[in-house]
């Protein structure tokens, strides 16, 4: 299943959810426009390390990655590795790694990575900025994340493949929109062997059955040892962090005042 939009209404205009999808966006295509040794190691210092949370309470370790080995092709065609470049080393700088918590969260490994989550973002964001506000939603979206990221570092504390990408954030939203409008009708693209349709489906179904295949592949991975790839863990992090913590932020909040000075009273007034 695949969800091609919703039918549910909203009454303010997503400024926040458009900007994330912007920034997102430029990020993408300034990777673009680097070469893949540059790329692999912008992954490296801005993606989230886990190994590196170690580095905030032991300030002599020294975390090193490895990089991919060099490959070229063969005259018969077949791509072998030539050489191993040298890792990248990154020392015990807090600031650095708190950094990363964030800056993870808006690079991706390729247009397809960038589109899917942006894509979701978009069809579902918009309803929970309307809920939680222009200045609770990207406050929701940031907590969201570093929970979401939290489930994965509990999942290999030890790992040093760096995970990237705006899924965890987005999976909270998801998981919010599951819990606060479930029976929302979602235009959604179903495929079933070689029968493809088009149906609307409650929001419940096709978000519950979106995080069954993550709670499915998360656990088919763990099974086969696999590290690195899809960072699953963090999709269900994000996912069940969004159900939690939903109800804490829409409490007591109007959702109603378009102005944002109005907005911005109000949720200073719930922290203060």
């Amino acid at each position: 299943m695949f969800p091609l939009y919703d039918t549910n209404p909203h009454r303010r205009t997503p400024w926040v959810t458009v900007g994330i999808i912007a920034v997102n966006l430029v990020v993408m295509l300034w990777l673009s426009s680097l070469n893949m040794r540059e790329r692999e190691e912008t992954y490296i210092r801005y993606g989230f390390v886990p190994r590196r949370i170690s580095q905030l309470v032991d300030p002599k370790l020294v975390v090193q990655v490895e990089r991919q080995p060099v490959k070229q092709q063969a005259p018969n065609g077949q791509v072998i590795p030539v050489g191993q470049p040298p890792p990248v080393i990154l020392q015990p700088r807090p600031a650095q790694i708190l950094f990363t918590l964030v800056s993870m969260m808006f690079l991706h490994g390729n247009w397809l990575h960038f589109a899917g989550n942006m894509w979701f973002l978009w069809i579902f964001g918009n309803n929970i900025e309307d809920r939680l506000g222009h200045f609770g939603f990207p406050l929701f979206y940031l907590v969201s994340g570093f929970l979401a990221l939290a489930c994965q570092w509990v999942n290999d504390p030890g790992s040093t493949i760096p995970a990237i990408g705006a899924s965890g954030a987005v999976a909270a939203v998801l998981g919010a929109y599951a819990i606060t409008f479930p029976t929302a009708r979602v235009r959604t693209l179903v495929v079933l062997v070689v029968i493809i349709t088009v149906v609307d489906l409650p929001a419940l179904i096709v978000l519950g059955a979106w995080f069954i295949v993550q709670l499915l592949n998360a656990t088919n991975a763990l099974d086969l040892g696999m590290a690195g790839g899809v960072a699953w863990w963090a999709h269900i992090g994000g996912f069940v962090a969004g159900m939690i913590l939903m109800p804490l932020f829409s409490a007591g909040s109007s959702a109603a005042e378009d102005d944002w000075r109005d907005q911005f009273n109000e949720w200073t007034d719930r922290f203060s």
